[in-house]
């Protein structure tokens, strides 16, 4: 039996956003009785050297300690390595993946998943994504109890742990969160004085609202400017993210510096890590993003600006009750505000006792050294077989995967996807025009869903009739799981 000093946890990462989720989260496990190591899969959305950077700061782990591998050197990684557990700090369809390769294993490793961000409201396809996986980490009371209900609604099997948000705590944030009341003058609240609006890749979603907001803070930049306002972005042109963002702050910025209205000197784009940031801010701006909650925790003052709505798609409702939210014109003003005390207690500062991961973690561990824990069933789209399978791969790792099968499944299977989708629209009664999110490219199509050549495999006609069948049955089956 391994004794607790020697435990194992892997960390598989993909995109900048759940690599930064996944090393923090490795760094809160107790050093002594924990060895960790983390790797990123290649794949389309792999962080560059500068998001790989960002990603890890403040974490144990230095950009030389990540490797970058190919999906199909994980099984020799798991060989060497060895690990008690398998963090997959991965989008919620490359879970789907991964975990299967690691359950068939012999005397396979506990595995755990789980979210880098904002998850409420709950829904049911990220815990289809995740249902084969022993523990799924969530990050706020009011998230485990709505996931737990929802779980069993859909009579799914999941198990929930709760963690306080990795990188509040090795960032050194959870600090008071101050008055609630809101700060009517234009002064700033925080340690700094630079005016941090978090800008991100899905909100807002159109060209006209990412103008208005930059004319909101331009507006506020030249009424102040004894402030820095800066938008701080989460990558750079050509580099990839988790989300697909069709309209880049930074070449915005650019288009308008040279327009016949340029924005003011003091209005810039920077990159680089959050925490970096919130140590020279006096106040953070943002939709919906994680940061808001990052802010909190360092004392830094917020605005969540509601002029695009609450809903969420637009990953705001969380903060529904929690005195944030505010208006163009409380951000041209300065009016920043402080958390409500309540919303705080149920929302993400619920105080490191209350936290039970680690415990389940290692209570996952202690089983399976006693007994090979069970193979998880997948109990939803179980249609297609090898070439859903394979359909799955390619839509993960795009020209990463090289395999003749995955090609020719996407050849087919994107047809049966958009087939599924338009009789999806008819039968709801909407118009047949393309969503932005469609007519720009999802996460899957920063060069996963790009077109893809038809392949001659000498398939035969039959073959394909079946292949375009199975899954769109499947598809059809699980709506809104794609």
């Amino acid at each position: 039996m391994r004794s607790d000093a020697s435990r194992r946890l892997l960390v598989v990462a993909d995109s900048d956003s759940y690599l930064k989720w996944g090393a923090s989260l490795a760094t809160t496990l107790p050093h002594r009785r924990w060895r960790t190591r983390v790797v990123v899969i290649a794949s389309p959305v792999a962080p560059s050297t500068r998001q790989l950077a960002a990603a890890l700061a403040g974490s144990r782990f230095e950009p030389d300690d990540v490797a970058v591998i190919a999906l199909d050197e994980l099984g020799d990684l798991l060989d060497g390595f060895a690990p008690d557990a398998v963090l997959l700090a991965l989008r919620g369809p490359f879970v789907r993946v991964v975990a299967p390769r690691i359950l068939r294993r012999a005397r396979r490793p506990v595995l755990l998943s789980g979210f880098p961000g904002l998850t409420i409201p709950a829904v049911r396809k990220a815990i289809v994504y995740r249902e084969q996986t022993d523990l799924v980490v969530l990050h706020s009371r009011r998230e485990v109890r709505e996931f737990t209900s929802l779980a069993h609604e859909s009579g799914l099997r999941a198990e929930f742990g709760l963690a306080t948000l990795p990188f509040l705590r090795v960032r050194g944030g959870l600090k008071g969160a101050g008055p609630t009341t809101s700060d009517a003058s234009a002064g700033t609240g925080g340690p700094g004085l630079d005016i941090v609006f978090a800008a991100q890749a899905k909100v807002p979603a159109e060209l006209d609202d990412r103008l208005r907001v930059l004319g909101w803070l331009a507006v506020h930049a030249r009424r102040h400017p004894e402030h820095r306002v800066v938008v701080k972005v989460r990558a750079r042109a050509g580099e990839a993210q988790t989300h697909a963002e069709a309209f880049d702050y930074g070449d915005l910025v650019e288009r308008l510096r040279r327009s016949d209205a340029p924005p003011p000197a003091n209005l810039v784009v920077e990159d680089g890590p959050m925490a970096a940031q919130l140590r020279r801010a006096g106040a953070l701006v943002t939709v919906g993003s994680t940061a808001a909650i990052e802010a909190v925790a360092a004392g830094v003052p917020v605005l969540l600006i509601d002029e695009f709505g609450i809903a969420p798609e637009l990953i705001n409702t969380v903060f529904i009750g929690s005195g944030l939210f505010g208006s163009a014109d409380d951000l041209i003003a300065g009016r920043w505000r402080r958390v409500d005390q309540g919303w705080r207690r149920d929302n993400y500062f619920h105080g490191d006792d209350a936290d039970d991961w680690v415990q389940r973690l290692e209570g996952f561990a202690a089983a399976r050294e006693v007994a090979p824990l069970p193979v998880l069933p997948r109990t939803r789209d179980r249609v297609g077989g090898a070439l859903r399978a394979a359909y799955d791969r390619r839509r993960m790792l795009g020209p990463f995967d090289r395999s003749l099968t995955g090609r020719a499944a996407m050849a087919v299977g994107r047809p049966a996807r958009w087939l599924v989708r338009r009789v999806r629209r008819l039968r709801g009664g909407a118009a047949e025009v393309p969503s932005a999110a469609e007519r720009r490219g999802s996460v899957e199509r920063g060069g996963v869903l790009g077109d893809v050549p038809q392949v001659g495999v000498g398939v035969a006609q039959q073959a394909d009739a079946l292949v375009v069948g199975q899954l769109a049955a499947d598809l059809r089956r699980n709506p809104g799981d794609e």
